[in-house]
C-alpha cells in the first residue's frame, strides 16, 4: 500500500514542497517589501507570483536520467548510425540531446505534442502487432527508462501482465543484424510498483540478451546517482543488483 504522502502527490499535493514553501514564506514577504521600496517608476508593479522555496534548492537536477540521456548519447554521436529510431525516451533531454547533431525518428504510443527540428514522429503501440516496415528497419534503436511501463496502463496502453516481454521482443525485431540496441530499466529487487512501473533484477536485464546478442555495454547508474561506467555484469555483483534498491541498468547490445 502507497504511503499517505505517495497518495497526496498523486492528488497534486506535495507535503514536502508545502513544509518548504512555509518556511520560505517570511523570507518572500520581507524581500518583498524591500524590493518595492527600492523599485522606480521604470517598472510597474505586475501579478505577484510567489516562489518560496528555490532558496535553498540546488542550481539543477543531476539525478539518473541527466547522466543516461547525457552519456547515451555521447555513445550514439560517437558510433553515427545510419539511422536512429527511440522507442519511447524522453524528449525533453535524450531527444532533445540527439536532435542537437542528428536526425532521429521517434515511436511512441501517445501522439506528437509538437514539431520538433530533426525529429520525425510515429506513433506506434508495440505491444500490437509490429509492421512490416519496422521488422528490422534500423541499425540504432533505443529505448530509455520506457519497457519498465508497457502494460502497467499509465500511458493509456492497455493492461497486460506480459507488456514488459512483449514489448522488448518487439525492439529486438526492429534491430537490423548489426544493429545495436540501447535500453535502460530500473534495477533492484525485482518488483512491480503499480502503475508507475516494474523494476527489474539485474540478471533478468541480462537475461535478455543471452542468445543472439552480444553485450557491449553494461553501466549502472546506483541509488545515489554514482556512475558505473561498466560493471561486471557477469559476476557475483549482477546477483545482488549491484547493491541497487531502484537504480538503473544500461546496456548496450549488439544483434549477432
Amino acid at each position: 500500500m502507497a504511503s499517505i504522502p505517495t497518495w497526496l502527490r498523486a492528488f497534486g499535493i506535495d507535503p514536502k514542497r508545502g513544509l518548504g514553501g512555509l518556511r520560505g514564506l517570511w523570507r518572500y514577504l520581507r524581500g518583498r517589501r524591500q524590493f518595492r521600496a527600492q523599485l522606480g517608476g521604470d517598472f510597474r508593479w505586475g501579478e505577484s507570483l510567489p516562489i518560496l522555496d528555490e532558496w535553498q534548492a540546488d542550481s539543477g537536477s543531476l539525478g539518473a536520467y541527466f547522466f543516461q540521456d547525457q552519456r547515451v548519447a555521447h555513445w550514439i554521436y560517437q558510433e553515427n548510425p545510419r539511422r536512429h529510431v527511440d522507442v519511447g525516451s524522453r524528449l525533453d533531454g535524450f531527444i532533445g540531446h540527439l536532435s542537437v547533431f542528428r536526425e532521429v525518428e521517434v515511436l511512441d504510443l501517445r501522439p506528437a505534442p509538437a514539431a520538433v527540428a530533426n525529429v520525425t514522429f510515429h506513433q506506434l503501440d508495440l505491444m500490437e502487432a509490429l509492421p512490416p516496415e519496422w521488422i528490422e528497419a534500423t541499425d540504432s534503436l533505443s529505448c530509455l527508462h520506457t519497457i519498465e511501463h508497457f502494460g502497467l496502463g499509465r500511458y493509456g496502453d492497455s493492461i497486460d501482465v506480459d507488456g514488459h516481454r512483449k514489448g522488448l521482443a518487439q525492439l529486438q525485431r526492429m534491430v537490423a543484424p548489426g544493429g545495436r540496441l540501447y535500453l535502460s530499466t530500473p534495477i533492484g529487487s525485482q518488483r512491480v510498483e503499480f502503475n508507475a512501473h516494474r523494476v527489474f533484477a539485474a540478471a533478468t536485464l541480462a537475461s535478455w540478451f543471452s542468445e543472439g546478442w552480444e553485450v557491449e555495454r553494461f553501466a549502472v547508474i546506483d541509488d545515489d546517482n554514482h556512475w558505473h561506467e561498466s560493471v561486471a555484469w557477469r559476476g557475483a555483483e549482477l546477483e545482488t543488483n549491484f547493491g541497487c534498491h531502484t537504480g538503473l541498468g544500461i546496456v548496450v547490445a549488439r544483434k549477432i
